[in-house]
C-alpha cells in the first residue's frame, strides 16, 4: 500500500484549503493522513471520508515525529500566527529527518515582492519571507505555492455583513486593484501538486484570480450576482483597523490585515497569474461565480423568516 499523503491543517471549515485537498485527494483514491489540532467533530467528519486523522502541533517536536513518520509528500500550512517562523522550522526539521520527497509550502504572494532589503510593516509577511529562506535553506524538496487574498478572507469574511446591512463594499482599499483567488481553487492547486510531485521540485507558484480590478468594479460583480445595487464604499485604514481590534482579532493578525489594506491602496496587489489554470486545467473562480455561490451570506434574512425563527 501506498505511503500516505500528509495534509496539515485539514480540520478547516467547509471550503477551507487544508479540508478541501483532503477531500480532492481521497476522490483520487490516495491514502491521506489529515492532521487536527483536536479530537473533535471535525476530526471526525474527515475520518467519514476516509482520512487517517492524526492529532499533533506543529510547534511540537514529538508529536509532528509521529505526525509526519511514513509520509513521503506533505503539505504544509498555518494560520496567521506570530509562531508561523518556529512551526515552519520544527517542521521542516523533522521532515528532513524522516526523508519526505516532496514538501509543498504554503505562502503567499507578497512574498514575491520582499527581499533582504525589501520587507513590510506586517510582522506576518516578515515570518513568512523568512519561513521560505529556511525551508529553501533545508535542502527539503520543496514546492512553495503564492496566492494573492483570499476571496474567504477579505471578501467573504470582511464584507459579509456590510453588503447585508446596507448593500456596501466597505473597505480600506483605495482605487487600487486586486485579483482574489478562491480557496478552492488553491486546493486544487495543491491537490494536483501533490499527486505528482516530482516535475515541481524547486518551483514556485503564483495563485490569482481571473481578473485585477478595483473595488468599485467588483462591487458590479457583487451587483450582478446577487439582484441587488451594491456599491463600494472606501474607508480609512485607521478607524478600520480599531474595528478589527474590537470584534476580538490578535493584533498579530490586525496588523498583517492592516499593512494588506495599504498595500491595496498604493497598488501592490494588482498582480495577475495564469498558473491555476495551468496546473489544474481550469480556470479560478470569480469574483461573481463566487458571490452567487454564497449569495446567503451576503443577503439578509427576509422578514417572514426572522418572523418563522423567533416562533
Amino acid at each position: 500500500m501506498a505511503n500516505p499523503i500528509l495534509v496539515t491543517g485539514a480540520a478547516g471549515r467547509v471550503g477551507a484549503v487544508g479540508r478541501t485537498v483532503t477531500e480532492l485527494l481521497l476522490k483520487q483514491g490516495k491514502p491521506v493522513r489529515a492532521m487536527v489540532r483536536t479530537e473533535d467533530e471535525r476530526a471526525q467528519a474527515l475520518r467519514d471520508m476516509g482520512a487517517e486523522v492524526v492529532v499533533g502541533n506543529l510547534l511540537d517536536l514529538d508529536s509532528m515525529h509521529r505526525v509526519i513518520a511514513s509520509c513521503d509528500t506533505m503539505y504544509f500550512s498555518m494560520s496567521i500566527s506570530d509562531a508561523y517562523l518556529a512551526a515552519t522550522v520544527n517542521t521542516a526539521a523533522v521532515a528532513k529527518y524522516h526523508g519526505v520527497k516532496a514538501f509543498i509550502n504554503m505562502s503567499q504572494m507578497t512574498i514575491s515582492q520582499m527581499s533582504i532589503t525589501e520587507t513590510t510593516p506586517s510582522p506576518q509577511h516578515k515570518l513568512q519571507w523568512l519561513s521560505e529562506q529556511a525551508l529553501n535553506w533545508s535542502g527539503l524538496p520543496v514546492v512553495h505555492v503564492r496566492p494573492t487574498v483570499f476571496l474567504e478572507g477579505f471578501f467573504l469574511t470582511l464584507t459579509s455583513d456590510s453588503v447585508k446591512e446596507s448593500n456596501e463594499i466597505r473597505l480600506p482599499f483605495g482605487e487600487g486593484k486586486t485579483s482574489p483567488v478562491a480557496a478552492e481553487d488553491a486546493a486544487r492547486v495543491v491537490a494536483t501538486l501533490l499527486e505528482n510531485p516530482q516535475s515541481h521540485i524547486g518551483k514556485i507558484y503564483h495563485l490569482t484570480g481571473p481578473q485585477s480590478e478595483n473595488i468599485h468594479f467588483y462591487a458590479e460583480e457583487y451587483s450582478k450576482a446577487l439582484g441587488r445595487t451594491i456599491t463600494y464604499h472606501d474607508i480609512p485604514v485607521e478607524p478600520w483597523r480599531d474595528a478589527l481590534l474590537k470584534r476580538g482579532l490578535p493584533v498579530h493578525l490586525v496588523n498583517h490585515l492592516t499593512t494588506m489594506a495599504d498595500l491595496h491602496r498604493a497598488g501592490r496587489f494588482d498582480r495577475m497569474s495564469d498558473d491555476v489554470r495551468a496546473l489544474t486545467g481550469q480556470g479560478p473562480l470569480s469574483v461573481q461565480e463566487f458571490v452567487r455561490k454564497n449569495a446567503a451570506t451576503f443577503t439578509a434574512p427576509s422578514r417572514a423568516a426572522r418572523v418563522s425563527a423567533t416562533k
